[in-house]
C-alpha cells in the first residue's frame, strides 16, 4: 500500500455518519450554497491534526494525491501535511510546496481550508518576496482564490506589515459574497488589534462603501460609542 492509500485508510477509519451530517449542514453543502457538492466523512479537526503529526514524512506527491480527494477532511489533512512539509523544508522544498498550493486552489474550496493554510503557506512564503500574486488572486472569479488573497495577509499583519491587507481590502470593497465581507472585516479587525489608528484611517476613507457585515467585523473591538457612530455612519463628510 502506498503512503497516500495508507493515510486515506486511516482517515476513513475515523469517519462518523452523524458528525458528517452535521458538518454537511454547517458548511453549507446544499444546492446553490457556497459549499455545494462538498462531501464530509465526519471527522473533526483535532483527530486530523493528530493524524498529520503521525505522517510528518509525507512527501509532496502524497500530499497532492490527498488534496485531490472528494472528501473535505482528506483535503484538510493534505493541507495540514503541506504546512508541516513547508515548515521542515529547505528553500527549494518550500518553493515546491508553495507552487503545489497555488496550482491546486480548485481543491482548497471551503473557508476553513483557506483559513488554516493561506497565511502559513502563501503569506509566509511571500514574507520577503514580491506579492503581485495576491492582487491576481484578489481579481479571480474564484471565491476561494479571492479569500486566499486577503487571508494570506494575516501573516504580514503579525509582523506589523499592513500595506497588502489594506490594499487588497480596498480591491475587494465591492465583492458581492458574504464570505468575502466577513474575511475582509476580519483582517481589518486584525490590523486594528495591532494598530487601531491605521485601521481607522482606512475606515474613515471607506466606511460609507463597506458592506455592513464587513464593517461589523472590522469594528467589533471598538468602544461602544465609536462602534455605534460607524454603524450609523454619522461621521461628518470632508
Amino acid at each position: 500500500m502506498n503512503q497516500a492509500k495508507e493515510i486515506s485508510a486511516r482517515l476513513h477509519a475515523l469517519a462518523s455518519a452523524d458528525t458528517a451530517a452535521n458538518l454537511q449542514r454547517f458548511f453549507k453543502t446544499g444546492p446553490g450554497q457556497y459549499g455545494a457538492g462538498d462531501v464530509f466523512l465526519g471527522i473533526k479537526v483535532p483527530p486530523l491534526r493528530a493524524l498529520a503529526k503521525q505522517h510528518r514524512d509525507a512527501d509532496l506527491a502524497t500530499i497532492k494525491t490527498l488534496l485531490a480527494s472528494r472528501y473535505h477532511e482528506q483535503r484538510m489533512l493534505a493541507l495540514l501535511l503541506l504546512m508541516q512539509f513547508y515548515q521542515a523544508a529547505d528553500d527549494a522544498g518550500r518553493q515546491a510546496a508553495y507552487e503545489l498550493y497555488l496550482g491546486n486552489t480548485v481543491h482548497i474550496n471551503n473557508w476553513d481550508l483557506v483559513d488554516v493554510s493561506a497565511p502559513r503557506i502563501v503569506g509566509r512564503h511571500l514574507e520577503n518576496k514580491p506579492r503581485k500574486i495576491l492582487r491576481q488572486l484578489a481579481r479571480s472569479d474564484s471565491l476561494w482564490e479571492r479569500r486566499i488573497a486577503i487571508i494570506a495577509t494575516a501573516w504580514f499583519i503579525r509582523l506589523d506589515d499592513f500595506y497588502d491587507t489594506l490594499q487588497i481590502a480596498e480591491m475587494l470593497l465591492d465583492d458581492q459574497h458574504d464570505l468575502m465581507h466577513k474575511a475582509v472585516g476580519w483582517m481589518l479587525r486584525e490590523v486594528g488589534k495591532r494598530n487601531q489608528k491605521v485601521e481607522e484611517e482606512f475606515l474613515q476613507q471607506h466606511y460609507q462603501r463597506l458592506p455592513r457585515t464587513t464593517l461589523r467585523y472590522a469594528i467589533e473591538r471598538f468602544a461602544p460609542p465609536l462602534r455605534e457612530r460607524y454603524l450609523k455612519r454619522t461621521f461628518p463628510t470632508a
